[in-house]
């Protein structure tokens, strides 16, 4: 991931006027369910645009989670020329068509932005061990494997669990759930003994006391120093890392228009997307959500997304969910 986190570190320059806009409503198509990381940050860019009057347009958010976010995938796929159609990405470009050989490839979409990436936590029940170390003697104790709940089978989640297996030498039931909302109330309901939850996602049962974080997976702490909680920030949590369990991995959030759309269409979203991380709703939605801010656009984006392609291929192939 070290390339890939150099290049996030770059910005790109304000890109230039487009004169095409839109005369429709506009369609932020999620690759998920309700209460997802990505179904909130597309409700913050739609409050965003729509409270700082960026479009004239109205922007509608559309949920297309089914098979496991492929229905969106195909739906943009089919999509071609329509410019009225923006998909909210993440990793999952890059694993479906991995694990379950879907006819799909994010190649055949334009690319917008990389407008935020994406860190994840170990979670447990607030009730449950308190550290990392805690945690795995609990989990390597149990006399069944620790029920991990996650966001789809063979993706970020899942990815993770194989990987704190192999790391650890304990052993978790990886169950999947349609969103990291339904993962949140299955850990707080003692459901399941952990997940691995972006920050977004269990933020508010964390604020309530009915989470708790053991770790980061990422090479350095979330930057945000402001108290979530009574006694924490995000920045207090440390690194999985720090706790002897050395897995790191970030994820995209990036929007792609349909493949064959005009240059000026483009150039409208890339714009557009530029002028929301401008707002005070996506700088409050970043600090709130634990999100690194970034904005990759043009040549920096595809580069960008070359490499992490590469890098989520390398981490499914490992943990054995690349498809015969």
């Amino acid at each position: 991931m070290k390339a890939a986190i150099t290049l996030a570190a770059a910005l790109c320059g304000t890109p230039a006027f487009a004169a095409w806009e839109p005369t429709k409503p506009v369609e932020i198509v999620v690759a998920a369910g309700a209460g997802g990381a990505s179904d909130q940050m597309a409700r913050m860019m739609q409050a965003a645009i729509q409270k700082n009057n960026l479009m004239k347009q109205p922007i509608v958010v559309s949920l297309k989670g089914g098979a496991s976010g492929a229905e969106a995938l195909m739906y943009m796929k089919s999509s071609e020329g329509d410019p009225n159609k923006v998909l909210i990405a993440y990793s999952l470009i890059y694993m479906l068509p991995l694990s379950a050989k879907i006819p799909f490839n994010w190649r055949e979409l334009t690319p917008v932005s990389v407008i935020a990436l994406d860190q994840f936590v170990l979670w447990d029940n607030s009730a449950g061990p308190k550290t990392v170390k805690e945690f795995v003697a609990a989990a390597k104790a149990a006399g069944a494997p620790f029920k991990m709940g996650g966001t789809g089978s063979k993706r970020e989640d899942h990815v993770l669990t194989v990987f704190l297996e192999q790391k650890t030498g304990a052993k978790f039931s990886y169950l999947p759930y349609k969103s990291g909302g339904e993962a949140a109330t299955q850990l707080v309901g003692n459901h399941t003994e952990s997940n691995v939850n972006n920050p977004s996602e269990n933020l508010e049962v964390w604020r309530a006391g009915q989470v708790r974080p053991l770790c980061v997976f990422d090479k350095e702490r979330i930057s945000y120093t402001s108290k979530v909680t009574d006694t924490q920030s995000w920045a207090d949590i440390p690194t999985c890392k720090e706790e002897g369990v050395d897995v790191q991995y970030l994820m995209l959030r990036a929007m792609f228009l349909p493949g064959k759309v005009t240059p000026e269409q483009q150039a409208f979203y890339v714009d557009l997307f530029h002028k929301v991380t401008q707002t005070a709703e996506y700088k409050d939605y970043m600090e709130k959500q634990a999100l690194k801010p970034i904005f990759l656009t043009g040549k920096d984006m595809v580069q960008f997304l070359e490499e992490d392609d590469a890098v989520n291929k390398s981490l499914m192939t490992e943990a054995g969910f690349v498809a015969k």
